[in-house]
């Protein structure tokens, strides 16, 4: 069954034949399931009153701080932000109580940012049901799909250079 992305290359192909719109097949299909994934996703986090950055940034905590924490910095290079934005992501989640900023103890002009204990309930509480979530969003693979597509996009990620979360 023809989708939205073979409309597309077939019009290409009819308006513009000496062009080789191939790629357009796998980089515009990437890019719409993207977007309708990430739809998918926000409706799903909207329903717990959580904005999907916000899980976002709970989740790394709770998955790489430890007891410690991490520092801003670290933050800001596992969840791919800028300086600016995840600091406004912190401020945003001490004001709902969910992230705190603790002295660094062998750094005093550092601070590191930690799960408080709700923050840590809320992200443990939603973790199977986002995981749930993005079960019923592949419902449509089989486990042999699942693996072909995650092989090809590791090899494709690593190609790209996305090898570290540093």
């Amino acid at each position: 069954m023809p989708d939205a992305v073979d409309q597309i290359t077939a019009a290409w192909r009819e308006v513009r034949p000496d062009v080789d719109v191939s790629p357009m097949e796998i980089v515009a299909r990437i890019t719409r399931l993207a977007q309708i994934l990430d739809r998918e996703l926000i409706d799903f986090f909207r329903t717990h009153n959580l904005e999907r950055w916000e899980f976002d940034v709970l989740a790394t905590l709770r998955r790489s701080a430890g007891e410690t924490g991490l520092t801003a910095g670290a933050l800001n290079k596992a969840a791919m932000l800028t300086s600016g934005a995840i600091t406004n992501r912190i401020d945003r989640l001490t004001t709902k109580g969910l992230v705190a900023r603790i002295p660094d103890p062998t750094d005093r002009r550092a601070i590191r940012v930690n799960l408080t204990p709700e923050g840590r309930d809320l992200v443990d509480r939603l973790l199977p049901l986002h995981t749930a979530n993005e079960q019923r969003l592949l419902a449509a693979l089989t486990p042999t799909d699942r693996t072909q597509i995650v092989n090809l996009l590791r090899h494709l990620s690593e190609s790209l250079g996305d090898t570290s979360l540093t």
